[in-house]
């Protein structure tokens, strides 16, 4: 974006699988604010929303826009049912993806993100945002693509060091094949690097389409420095998340310590360095705890372009969260019982990730010890190399006996939770195992979890975006600088 960009105050977090929905996305944008949509999984929440019968017809509604309606009709016909799915019926089984994957398999996040950002542009005029996790690489570009027919404006990723994206937007953009590297384990230096390349021809669209603006979320000012300087393109501006911020964390700096609990504990390492990175001449935005007045003011005076907030939307009415389990945590909250444990082991990326303490959950040591451990949906596995030179994946939360077949190690598998199945669950979309019920859920927030009570009355409803919005900027504010 030109110098003189109207930069927003305030950036919603994009908070996956599918917590950051559309819904939650318009209503911030509507108030002239970011709203960002996840693109986790999104192909995912794609199909099993149609299987679910696509209540309102939103789906498919925002579907009749894309530039090849051959291919709606197909998906449409192959997983919408009219009817929903009956009592106990699995969601149909969806391969996952693989460098080896066909185009097919691709149009799904092409669909899933264009639809989302469909329905999260309708209504107003103002820019809304796609949140990606850098750390699920294979069907990144496909999804940058679909957000980008359907007009997104800004790109925000972290979880990872997307040096790669900005380069891959500008291909994009102007209509040429992009390509990603993955990261591959196992992979000597005079090994061949793999990648996914991506062909946007497959859809037919003429001439160059907008580029959106790339936020990378960043935790010292050493990445910052990096990516502004070393991007295969230009970045607009940056996300600085402290270790306070819900979902994955960057891991602490130096020789990891634990408290008594078994979580990372963070030092001054770990503290970016804010006047380095207004050094670097780019918009910030400070991530992680930015849940009362008090800290926004704060921020700003820092030389902050705004804020990004995650925890108080997280919890709100427009949020994807199941109702009744969100519903839980409010209660949890009111009566002063919320609590957030940064878990060193729960996530198969090595990231630490928080997790809040639910019953019936994956927080559970026994919901979690009776799962029985599946890989059916491998978003975060990771690609190896096996000795044949062939390319493997694994993740440390399937069968243990498969990871160590893979040439896992077993210590890497100890207290590991499947969070592709327990995020999509924790919005509503849990699998179904014959004889096994539906997955557990799990769930995450930033530490500040406790902070939502302001927002609460006393009439049970919750809350929703207007009221964080309106909590955390004064009357009057002005939504962008």
């Amino acid at each position: 974006m030109a110098s003189g960009t109207a930069w927003p105050k305030l950036i919603q977090g994009g908070m996956g699988v599918g917590v950051s929905n559309w819904r939650l996305a318009r209503a911030v944008s509507a108030r002239g604010h970011l709203g960002l949509v996840s693109g986790v999984a999104i192909d995912l929440v794609l199909v099993r929303r149609l299987e679910d019968g696509d209540p309102g017809e939103h789906m498919r509604n925002a579907l009749r826009s894309f530039p090849v309606p051959a291919m709606v009709d197909e998906v449409i016909e192959k997983y919408f049912r009219p009817e929903g799915r009956s009592q106990g019926q699995p969601y149909r089984h969806l391969p996952a993806y693989s460098h080896a994957s066909p185009p097919s398999r691709y149009d799904l996040s092409v669909l899933g993100s264009f639809a989302e950002i469909t329905l999260a542009k309708q209504g107003h005029h103002n820019p809304v945002g796609l949140n990606l996790l850098t750390k699920m690489q294979i069907p990144t570009i496909a999804c940058l693509y679909g957000a980008m027919l359907a007009g997104v404006d800004y790109v925000v990723m972290g979880a990872g060091i997307p040096r790669e994206i900005p380069g891959i937007l500008d291909a994009l953009s102007e209509g040429r094949p992009a390509s990603l590297r993955l990261d591959v384990t196992g992979l000597t230096p005079g090994d061949p690097p793999v990648s996914v390349t991506f062909d946007p021809a497959r859809y037919g669209v003429e001439g160059p389409i907008k580029r959106p603006a790339f936020l990378p979320i960043v935790a010292s000012h050493t990445l910052a420095t990096m990516l502004s300087r070393k991007s295969t393109g230009s970045i607009q501006g940056l996300v600085v998340e402290g270790p306070t911020a819900g979902g994955h964390n960057a891991p602490p700096r130096g020789t990891p310590t634990y408290d008594d609990l078994g979580q990372p504990l963070y030092g001054e390492r770990d503290v970016p360095d804010l006047a380095a990175i207004n050094a670097l001449g780019l918009p910030f935005w400070l991530a992680g705890g930015m849940t009362t007045p008090a800290r926004v003011a704060e921020a700003m005076k820092t030389g902050a372009a705004g804020v990004q907030v995650g925890t108080l939307f997280a919890f709100c009415r427009e949020s994807g969260i199941e109702p009744a389990l969100r519903q839980q945590v409010i209660e949890m909250a009111r009566r002063g019982e919320a609590a957030v444990f940064t878990d060193a082991r729960a996530s198969s990326t090595g990231y630490p990730f928080k997790v809040v303490p639910v019953a019936g959950s994956l927080s559970e040591d026994k919901v979690y010890l009776d799962r029985t451990r599946i890989c059916d949906l491998g978003y975060l596995r990771e690609t190896y190399s096996r000795d044949n030179g062939s390319l493997g994946y694994r993740c440390a939360s399937e069968p243990v006996a498969d990871y160590l077949r893979k040439g896992g190690r077993l210590e890497d598998t100890v207290g590991r939770k499947c969070l592709c199945n327990g995020l999509a669950a924790t919005i509503g979309l849990g699998q179904f195992h014959a004889g096994g019920g539906v997955e557990p859920p799990i769930v995450t927030s930033g530490d500040d979890l406790p902070t939502i009570r302001a927002l609460l009355g006393d009439d049970g409803d919750g809350y929703s975006a207007d009221d964080v919005i309106d909590y955390l900027l004064p009357a009057g504010s002005a939504a962008h600088i």
